[in-house]
Order: C-alpha cells, then structure tokens, then sequence
C-alpha cells in the first residue's frame, strides 16, 4: 500500500517540475557564463589533505 502512495506523490511532484515555470533569467545566465574567462578556480590545498595522502601512499607499494 506505501508504494503506490509514493509512486503517486513522485509523478505529482514531477508534473509540478515539468510545467512550472521556474523563473530563471536566462539572459543572466548567458552572461555569467560568457563573462568567465575560460579558467575553472582552483580550490584552496588544506594541510589536513597532505596528512592524508602521505599516510596511504604507501599502502600501493
């Protein structure tokens, strides 16, 4: 009996995705995208990840 009330409440839930407008301004959209200059950001090294990687590089040996 739970599965067909859930089976129910997922295609509700994907009618309401397909057919609401959600808004987005898709000219913003455009220029955030146009305006990167083609480089993704590089995320910040933390200490903690060193300590990590030297105490497994060894286990391949």
């Amino acid at each position: 009996m739970g599965r067909g009330r859930q089976k129910a409440k997922d295609a509700k839930i994907a009618r309401q995705l397909k057919y609401t407008n959600h808004g987005g301004d898709l000219r913003e959209l455009e220029r955030e995208l146009t305006s990167r200059d083609g480089s993704a950001p590089v995320p910040a090294a933390s200490d903690d990840s060193d300590e990590y990687y030297d105490r497994w590089a060894d286990d391949e040996d």
